[in-house]
């Protein structure tokens, strides 16, 4: 069953929700870019590691909901092992993902997903997959 709700309950993620799901102080970060140099993925995501927090610190919660950053995310750490501040952008990707999905926004439907991959693919990762795209 798809659960869907207005703009307002999707909106009431705050900075504050999000640095508390995550443990990650936002203000911490002051930019330096390391996290994005390091990122094995920033070469798709429509806004890199580093902007992803600037624009979390400035409350534009919307426009990194609506980038592919926080799907694209692998969750490898190396953000975080490059930071000089010890700050974890996988982190807070993660707790975007996870309050997106706990608002009801899926990534994928399980049914617009090809059969063969369905059939093909490691259990291991389809309940990775699901735990990462699906609410």
């Amino acid at each position: 069953m798809k659960i869907t709700l207005s703009n307002e309950d999707v909106q009431s993620v705050s900075v504050k929700r999000i640095e508390r799901i995550s443990g990650e102080d936002l203000k911490k970060c002051y930019q330096c870019g390391n996290c994005s140099g390091g990122c094995p993925v920033s070469y798709a995501m429509e806004i890199p590691p580093a902007k992803v927090m600037r624009y979390l610190q400035l409350g534009m919660i919307d426009e990194v909901r609506k980038a592919n950053s926080m799907w694209l995310c692998v969750g490898c750490l190396q953000c975080y092992s490059r930071c000089p501040k010890g700050c974890s952008v996988a982190a807070v990707l993660e707790a975007m993902r996870q309050s997106t999905l706990r608002c009801g926004k899926d990534r994928t439907e399980i049914k617009d997903l090809p059969m063969p991959l369905l059939k093909k693919a490691p259990q291991q990762g389809l309940v990775c997959g699901f735990r990462k795209f699906v609410s």
